[in-house]
């Protein structure tokens, strides 16, 4: 996955949410995914489950973390996986 540099408008939470996030990756290294990073974690709650930011309050934030189930990350970076460049493709001028 690549690192983008655009804001979003949760970052103001994200050292707020960082013990949260913490906890998530721990549920998900017990259930054998010990590669997720915390950025990861990140880009797919901004990316996918507030793409579309509103008026929230941090605890509403918090169960949004801690709703995000390990099949939401896979389906999450199984799309980003089919809409990245095909590096294989013939190019066809």
């Amino acid at each position: 996955m690549t690192k983008e540099t655009n804001y979003h408008a949760y970052d103001l939470f994200r050292s707020d949410l960082t013990p949260v996030l913490k906890s998530k990756l721990e549920e998900f290294q017990l259930f054998g995914y010990d590669k997720v990073t915390e950025d990861e974690l990140w880009e797919c709650l901004t990316r996918k489950t507030w793409k579309r930011p509103e008026t929230k309050m941090l605890h509403q934030l918090v169960n949004d973390v801690y709703g995000l189930s390990v099949t939401d990350y896979m389906s999450y970076i199984t799309i980003e996986a089919y809409k990245a460049p095909n590096f294989f493709q013939e190019q066809t001028d």
